[in-house]
């Protein structure tokens, strides 16, 4: 059986995000310091308001002292928690059900990690053991996949795929250029991203998320309490997380073209918000464009567009910021790096911005302060191709 759902049951009251980067100045304490300030602050509350603590990180800390010492926390709960790509997502998530369920009055949901010095060029942490079944290949080569798949599928030529991948990547930066909190600041040029080094497969470096430090925080209270603290809360429509079967590297009928968990999320998730039209609906997107074609595929597979025409659309610039549907307007992954533990909590902090019309003027969503559209999505996958795990929020400025 299906989630219930809690829509509308809970509100984001406040919210911090650290900039993201090459933090060797800082350590996992002070990131965890500013971006709870900050979303203090935006609450208007003092610490010792908050009841209980949910901290999402995957290598920079193994138990809630991750949080408490740097924080001084009075004897509070704090529970860390990890799951994968979606670690801040899943931090958010249990905090959310917390105070739905009547536990606590009010949360926070806190993501963090610190990767420039960990001594590892990407995600963090040991292979763990298994049956021997799963590849023994990095990210990069793993979500290469999905490029000659997509193409060979939809009958997309070697170039044209180039060019799509080039565009998604383009987009981002543009995207990333306008917000003063990502890693990459700066436009890159169509023909230097064509061009850069290949990583593996078809990927180039610029195909490719970077490596980052960052932070960001959330704070959540009952839906009825919410105006208390702001006129200007979110609400949360929907929480949905899926994990698969992981045998698509095994099952002769996956073809690379499709996360099966995202579609399964996805349906479950706008079931609970209500939503029959996501494209029409739906404001704007965080997604996890961890490399390009990881983005391409996820716009068919969220119903953002019809399957095997999600190339055209990405040329035709439906997915900008100033298109139909903007995707990772503040950057993306591609922009902001992925510090696993902050990256589905940065996504959030924009849903806040944009919806709250808060953004600077020039990367506010036109749908939002012209159009009136309310409803923003946030999209984590941790795993790969055929064995992964899914994340989808949808949370709403108005109730209803």
């Amino acid at each position: 059986m299906a989630s219930h759902g809690i829509k509308d049951q809970v509100a984001i009251i406040g919210m911090g995000c650290t900039a993201f980067g090459e933090h060797w100045d800082k350590g996992v304490d002070d990131m965890l310091l500013d971006s709870a300030t900050a979303a203090y602050e935006s609450a208007g509350i003092k610490q010792d308001q908050v009841d209980a603590f949910w901290l999402g990180t995957s290598g920079s800390g193994i138990s809630g002292l991750t949080l408490s010492k740097p924080l001084q926390l009075d004897y509070k709960p704090v529970t860390r928690v990890e799951n994968m790509c979606a670690t801040g997502s899943e931090a958010f998530r249990n905090a959310c059900y917390a105070v739905a369920s009547g536990a606590y009055d009010m949360v926070m949901a806190i993501g963090v990690e610190k990767l420039k010095d960990s001594g590892y060029s990407g995600l963090t942490g040991n292979r763990p053991p298994d049956d021997g079944t799963s590849p023994a290949t990095t990210a990069p080569a793993n979500f290469s996949l999905l490029a000659p798949a997509y193409a060979h599928k939809h009958g997309v030529g070697d170039e044209q795929m180039k060019e799509v991948m080039t565009r998604i990547a383009w987009k981002n930066h543009k995207n990333g250029a306008l917000n003063p909190r990502a890693q990459f600041k700066k436009e890159v040029a169509k023909q230097t991203i064509n061009d850069s080094q290949l990583v593996a497969g078809p990927l180039g470096i610029f195909d490719c998320s970077g490596v980052s430090d960052g932070s960001a925080a959330a704070v959540i209270v009952r839906a009825e309490d919410a105006h208390k603290y702001t006129d200007k809360p979110l609400y949360v429509k929907a929480l949905s997380f899926v994990a698969g079967p992981a045998t698509g590297g095994l099952d002769p009928t996956y073809d690379y073209t499709t996360f099966r968990e995202v579609v399964a999320s996805a349906q479950e998730a706008y079931r609970q918000a209500g939503i029959s039209s996501p494209r029409d609906q739906i404001a704007m997107a965080e997604v996890h464009d961890c490399f390009t074609p990881t983005e391409l595929v996820l716009m068919e597979d969220l119903g953002f567009a019809e399957s095997g025409l999600g190339w055209k659309e990405a040329l035709a610039g439906t997915f900008d910021l100033d298109g139909d549907l903007p995707v990772n307007p503040d950057g993306g992954l591609k922009s902001f790096g992925h510090p696993i533990g902050a990256s589905g909590l940065r996504m959030l902090f924009e849903c806040w911005l944009q919806l709250r019309q808060e953004a600077p003027p020039e990367r506010q969503i036109t749908s939002v302060s012209q159009e009136g559209k309310t409803l923003g999505l946030t999209h984590n996958l941790g795993g790969r191709p055929g064995a992964c795990v899914s994340f989808i929020s949808i949370v709403g400025s108005e109730l209803g």
